[in-house]
């Protein structure tokens, strides 16, 4: 296995040259294609995923790949190492123009996420980890790199949910715990995720559908930064799996007592 930080720091620098790619495309009338699903997908999902996937091939040819934007090879579950890649997270809040989409890189080891980049172009904030190494942020207007840890509040707790996938069953765990929650607020793509990890937000659930590649890269980072991540039914989210939806809904809680979900 590749030097953990040895791959982090490719992954970031990957990241980084997948979102000049995806701005290059966001400020120009793009045309918005649909996939079998009715997700959308643009020009900027096609050039950041060729960006990652073709370097991430000839710097580790010993490594498996999972993308949303490439065909499955089910061969990769036979790999201990496996990228999990999501080129542009959040294609909906691009095409809305809101600014909150995403480039998630992971590298998953035996089924556990070992390192994970989250990029912000439009911000150019930076979200990073390695297992045992802690998650960390750069600021894109300082460039400035700080330590994220959760809060440890269990009271006046900020919610953070999707921009675009909000649920009944959401709705009503809120109304259950209205009395724990202080503010809800939402947020696009894995940006929820790193939320928490910084401590601007408390407790994620997220009962719809995702995939690997949605998950991957923000498990590491809010992990690293002492969150709980659990799917509903509170077994872990594991990686590099034959079935690559995400189920059971997962959550990411900064703390044991706010995990709202039994088996």
């Amino acid at each position: 296995m590749y030097p953990q930080l040895e791959v982090l720091n490719t992954l970031k620098e990957l990241a980084l040259k997948a979102g000049e790619a995806i701005m290059s495309v966001y400020n120009t009338d793009f045309e918005v294609d649909y996939k079998e699903d009715e997700s959308p997908l643009t020009m900027a999902d096609r050039k950041a995923n060729a960006i990652i996937v073709e370097q991430l091939r000839t710097q580790y040819p010993e490594y498996a790949i999972l993308s949303e934007e490439e065909k499955d090879d089910r061969k990769r579950m036979s790999n201990d190492n496996c990228f999990i890649v999501d080129p542009l997270d959040g294609t909906k809040e691009f095409v809305k123009r809101n600014g909150e989409f995403t480039v998630n890189i992971a590298l998953s080891h035996k089924g556990t996420p070992v390192a994970g980049v989250i990029y912000v172009p439009v911000t150019k904030d930076l979200y990073y980890a390695s297992k045992e190494e802690g998650a960390f942020k750069q600021d894109g207007t300082t460039g400035e790199v700080c330590k994220l840890q959760v809060s440890d509040k269990v009271t006046d707790l900020i919610w953070v949910g999707s921009k675009s996938h909000s649920s009944e069953k959401e709705a009503a765990l809120i109304q259950t715990h209205q009395s724990s929650i202080g503010e809800t607020i939402s947020a696009g793509s894995s940006l929820k995720g790193c939320m928490v990890a910084e401590g601007k937000a408390d407790v994620y659930y997220r009962f719809g559908y995702t995939c690997e590649w949605d998950t991957a890269a923000m498990q590491c980072i809010a992990e690293q930064a002492g969150a709980i991540v659990k799917q509903m039914d509170l077994t872990p989210l594991t990686y590099n799996r034959e079935n690559t939806l995400n189920e059971k809904g997962f959550f990411i809680v900064n703390r044991t007592e706010n995990v709202w979900v039994s088996d």
